[in-house]
């Protein structure tokens, strides 16, 4: 815990950043239905005035690194994080300073993938939420107020991508997007024009559902090879339990719907949980597409020119980038199986023959595969929702499973067009 030394009719005294920072309130469907923009801002100006009076006091270390999973928050998983490093910061915002200097940054592991690490590619601003580290300044547990931002943007078709209750780069593409469909100004950031009108177009945030006997008797697979060869032994490549079924359903991040419903282990048809209410999906055909490369966004446009979703994405690589210029969208493939082909496209591990990859949400390409003009190329989904935009892909266009659904039912195959920029 860092300490910071506050004058005190005349004698320094330390004082704690747990006691000078109003943390957030405990997580619940009241605390995140009744959070404001207001408070939210009051935490975060407090927040930079203790972290400038530590700033400003030579004795005191600027910052104190601390790995995520040591934190008994809920939403964290000790021991699966990355060790401590120092990340400068003198903002609340310290995660887009963090995000500076991700071209630099160290693989961190991902939480809940043992063995499995990435980086931040050079095109990112964010580290992954769940997987990165945070300063003593920064806060360990999801914030009910980001919490409902999320959840009324992602109802509002403007896709934070996973809600997790941070604010992360994704999230600022999703405010981004909403501000153009309202036709607010456009900066990116949490305010009060932006509040005002979301929290008038929306309505409650979370809501409860009953687990269903489907729900928990679904066709789960406890196991997920990595090696391509290992899943073109298999028969289906399936949600690892209901918990993950779940999260994806209602569009959260599965540690975020764990720490909302510790009553439940999610096997069990009748018990009651508290999800988020992100509504139902747009309907509104569209026209074109748009896929911004260098800022990992895509945005659907109907005839008119109006924006009717945007989500999040990650496209391509410096080794395999996504095309350029105009396509259009050939046909649309549901629970698609996936051809391995390392001498078309890349090269995964040590398999350098054809493959066939059965379908399922956790496959390569997850639930949908929306073809394009240009051979090989498509937009699909992924087996791993909290690395949309944090890691590269293969040249495709990588969505959210929920945001991949969303946009298949909207594309006219031979009519809609996808033009690639940045």
């Amino acid at each position: 815990m860092k300490v910071v030394l506050v004058a005190a009719a005349g004698i320094l005294c330390p004082l704690t950043i747990a006691s000078a920072v109003a943390a957030p309130s405990p997580l619940s469907e009241s605390t995140i239905d009744t959070a404001t923009f207001q408070e939210w801002q009051a935490r975060q100006k407090e927040a930079a005035e203790v972290a400038a009076t530590a700033k400003a006091n030579p004795t005191v270390p600027p910052t104190q690194s601390v790995p995520k999973g040591s934190a008994t928050a809920p939403g964290t998983t000790a021991g699966s994080e990355a060790g401590p490093q120092t990340v400068q910061t003198s903002s609340p915002d310290a995660e887009q300073s963090a995000g500076q200097d991700a071209a630099n940054a160290p693989k961190v592991q991902v939480a809940g993938e043992p063995g499995k690490a990435v980086a931040t590619p050079d095109n990112s601003t964010d580290l992954p939420e769940q997987a990165g580290l945070e300063t003593a300044d920064e806060p360990k547990a999801p914030d009910p107020f980001l919490i409902r931002l999320q959840v009324l943007l992602d109802r509002a078709d403007a896709s934070p991508g996973v809600i997790d209750g941070f604010l992360g780069e994704n999230t600022r593409k999703a405010i981004r997007a909403y501000e153009a469909m309202r036709k607010l100004p456009v900066d990116g950031k949490p305010n009060a024009d932006l509040w005002n009108v979301l929290v008038v177009d929306q309505g409650k945030a979370m809501k409860t559902y009953t687990i269903t006997k489907d729900d928990v008797s679904g066709r789960y697979v406890q196991d997920i090879p990595s090696d391509y060869a290992k899943l073109a032994e298999m028969k289906w490549l399936g949600y690892r339990g209901p918990a993950e079924k779940l999260a994806e359903k209602f569009h959260m991040d599965e540690d975020l719907l764990k720490a909302l419903n510790p009553q439940t282990d999610f096997s069990h048809a009748g018990d009651a949980i508290l999800v988020a209410d992100t509504g139902a999906p747009p309907s509104t055909k569209v026209m074109r597409i748009t896929v911004d490369k260098e800022k990992g966004e895509l945005t659907v446009f109907d005839g008119a020119g109006n924006i009717v979703m945007s989500a999040p994405a990650t496209i391509g690589s410096q080794d395999t980038p996504s095309p350029s210029g105009k396509v259009t969208v050939v046909a649309v493939a549901q629970d698609p199986t996936y051809e391995y082909d390392p001498h078309k496209n890349f090269t995964q591990g040590d398999n350098h023959h054809d493959l066939t990859i059965p379908p399922g949400p956790n496959g390569p390409v997850g639930l949908v595969w929306i073809a394009l003009s240009k051979p090989t190329y498509g937009i699909h989904g992924t087996p791993n929702p909290s690395l949309i935009d944090k890691d590269a892909s293969h040249g495709c266009v990588r969505l959210t499973n929920w945001d991949a659904e969303a946009l298949s039912k909207l594309v006219q195959p031979k009519e809609t067009r996808v033009e690639f920029t940045g």
